[in-house]
């Protein structure tokens, strides 16, 4: 009787797994089902790893700032990063920020975020940065030049090989050492003035701000900078659009103009890493409260090989002694300034920039005249065929510091 036994047993037991499997979800009560149940409401709020800063392929060189965010807010105790299997930093309190020193070499990098959370575990995120085609280092010997090329119909001209160039310094010709046009990763400052003079302008200001920063590349870092009779840092090369606009919504106009102190911080912040760098002001260029001189920005800017570019407003659009202040601040760089209250035409010019920034050379070169004098160098720089070259007009040979 004992096989008959069994049988009944394992009948009842399928019958009863079929009773179950039939009922609405809602009425199972098994430990199964509820432990199902929580586990999927948990997953829904699980916590998240992102690395916001540096984005992949990104380029990385000098001092570079590591950012991450972690969802929900306080689910992290801290985050460690690491650069190609080595521990480089850590920060306990968000935003997770910390930085490390890259060097002046651009090469490719992998960047690990590992997020220790409150309840225990760990969240793990990697990036790989990108290593720089063209020179792997360009050393402070090397004159680095920017060169924009522009054709009869004012299009700028592309994909054009190092021997369609030809450089002179004071004269003499130049051999072309370094070279890049694609993919030379830019660096910018945008520097927006919010004096007191600036207070009529200051709604169209911000709104030609973020509409200029929204059109720029996430992989290009920009550094933010505010300025009346003080010098004040928003945002430290950010890639992140959203930051950007959050840090342009803080801004209110108070105090005086310190237009020429904050050029010279600016060309101070960008440093010597290989790249293209550049520097915006939005500002009406009428200088109240600086403790440097024009002539001493024009001798600094020289020493330097930062482009600037500058966005004539309020004041700046009308009065014609203003304007040629800026014109006189970025001729020399390679820049232009640019001039217009409409945001409609600021649109248009804004796209025109952010073409130029894209469409650069990078022409380096090693000088014969390896005399640190504190001398004015002129470059001459020339293309073959019809294009016409807008680049800095020369250099001061300064002694390192």
């Amino acid at each position: 009787m004992t096989p008959v036994v069994r049988l009944a047993a394992g009948a009842a037991l399928v019958a009863a797994l079929i009773i179950l499997l039939s009922l609405p979800a809602l009425e199972r009560s098994s430990p199964f089902g509820a432990r199902l149940d929580a586990q999927s409401d948990d997953s829904s709020h699980a916590p998240v790893l992102e690395i916001v800063s540096p984005g992949a392929d990104a380029y990385v060189s000098g001092a570079t700032t590591f950012r991450a965010a972690v969802t929900p807010p306080g689910a992290a105790s801290r985050v460690l990063f690491s650069v190609d299997g080595r521990q480089v930093c850590e920060t306990s309190s968000p935003p997770f920020e910390c930085s490390w020193e890259a060097g002046g070499t651009i090469t490719a990098h992998q960047v690990r975020a590992v997020a220790e959370l409150v309840g225990g575990g760990r969240l793990i995120r990697t990036v790989r940065t990108r290593e720089l085609g063209y020179a792997e280092r360009v050393d402070v010997d090397v004159v680095q030049v920017i060169a924009t090329v522009i054709d009869g119909r004012g299009h700028f001209v592309t994909g054009l090989p190092r021997t369609a160039f030809h450089l002179e310094e004071d004269g003499k010709a130049q051999k072309i050492s370094h070279f890049g046009a694609e993919d030379v990763p830019l660096e910018l400052i945008v520097a927006c003035d919010v004096s007191g003079s600036m207070t009529p302008a200051i709604p169209r200001l911000k709104k030609a701000v973020k509409e200029f920063l929204a059109a720029v590349p996430v992989r290009d870092q920009v550094t933010l900078l505010g300025f009346n009779d003080t010098i004040f840092t928003l945002t430290r090369r950010a890639v992140n659009p959203e930051e950007r606009a959050k840090a342009v919504d803080r801004l209110a106009p108070w105090g005086a103009t310190a237009l020429y102190d904050v050029i010279l911080k600016g060309v101070d912040m960008l440093g010597k890493q290989p790249g293209r760098r550049a520097m915006v002001v939005f500002s009406d260029g009428e200088d109240q409260g600086s403790h440097a001189s024009i002539t001493d920005v024009e001798r600094r800017l020289q020493a330097s090989d930062v482009t600037l570019y500058m966005i004539g407003q309020g004041r700046g659009v009308e009065v014609a002694a203003l304007k040629t202040v800026m014109q006189r601040l970025v001729e020399p760089t390679g820049g232009r300034a640019l001039f217009t209250d409409s945001i409609d035409e600021l649109h248009a010019a804004f796209a025109d920039l952010l073409e130029e920034l894209s469409n650069q050379y990078l022409l380096g070169y090693e000088s014969t005249n390896t005399r640190r004098d504190d001398t004015f160098r002129k470059i001459s720089v020339q293309v073959d065929g019809q294009g016409r070259v807008r680049a800095r007009q020369g250099y001061r040979a300064v002694a390192p510091k």
